[in-house]
């Protein structure tokens, strides 16, 4: 059996762009230094966040060789691998460039909206495609089905490289039914920011964050505080970063972290269509409430 080595604080990394819509090399090479230095434990890349959606299969390769030639092995690295086609997937997975990349995440297929033995079917197909642990990506909101806590446990218990769920259904009992009865090799990782204190208090270990990429000393503090058992200092801390929560998703993911980044002298504040920057009125109250924490 492959064990979970993506555990604390992962950052659903960012891509930056330039006025032009070109990759900003430069702002990547600054953001993976800042996340490194400041207390992530892995990096989650082309994913939801990083807009994989609009780049080219070139710009996806150029990208993910960059990020592991400057970790250099410092940090785990978990690429996002998945879609709605299962022979597709299957085909990357067998044919695709991993070389650096310790495991690969993979999203529930979306739009098809598949039953939970379609589900399982589909994430027994790529386990078996790959010798890399796989991290499954329960988001309901974004691919219009739900992977139920029976099949995430079925799954868990029947694919030795299936390691970890990342969980962004928003439903706690869901969550903690998986954590009851889950073999003790898997684990549950937070995909919501908002969640990670609750989650990791039923036994989560860890989150794979949007905020990290603005706040990861912050947000790390934070998460460690909590897996060690330090509710109540946890807690406070999270407590903190409520407004920004819901201020980071209310126009949209990635465009408020990357308005969060742009107010810190990160990056351009550019976003590929169909996705555009924050509202002026969203970014005025990030940047206020950047102000109140001192950041």
């Amino acid at each position: 059996m492959i064990n979970n080595i993506f555990k604390g604080l992962g950052i659903a990394l960012i891509t930056p762009f330039k006025a032009d819509m070109t990759v900003d090399y430069d702002a990547l090479k600054r953001l993976l230094s800042y996340q490194i230095d400041n207390g992530a434990d892995f990096l989650c890349i082309l994913a939801t966040t990083g807009e994989t959606p609009c780049l080219t299969k070139d710009e996806k390769s150029k990208i993910k060789d960059f990020i592991v030639d400057n970790v250099c092995g410092r940090i785990p690295i978990l690429m996002g691998c998945g879609g709605n086609n299962t022979a597709v997937v299957i085909d990357e997975l067998k044919n695709g460039n991993f070389k650096g990349v310790d495991g690969v995440l993979s999203v529930c297929p979306y739009y098809n909206k598949p039953s939970q033995e379609g589900l399982y079917q589909h994430f027994k197909a790529i386990a078996a495609a790959t010798e890399l642990p796989v991290v499954l990506y329960n988001v309901p909101g974004r691919t219009g089905v739900n992977l139920a806590a029976a099949t995430t446990v079925r799954l868990a218990n029947d694919c030795k490289n299936i390691v970890a769920i990342k969980e962004a259904s928003g439903n706690l009992e869901q969550v903690d039914e998986i954590i009851k009865n889950k073999p003790s090799r898997f684990d549950v990782i937070s995909g919501d920011d908002s969640l990670t204190f609750p989650m990791i208090a039923c036994g989560a270990v860890g989150v794979i964050s949007v905020i990290g990429n603005a706040l990861p000393k912050e947000f790390s503090k934070m998460v460690r505080l909590a897996l060690h058992g330090e509710y109540d200092v946890a807690r406070k801390i999270h407590h903190k970063f409520t407004d920004l929560f819901n201020l980071l998703f209310v126009d949209g993911n990635p465009a408020g972290v990357k308005a969060m980044l742009h107010q810190m002298g990160m990056l351009e504040n550019v976003l590929r269509l169909p996705l555009v920057p924050t509202r002026l009125t969203t970014l005025q109250k990030i940047s206020d409430i950047l102000k109140e924490l001192k950041i």
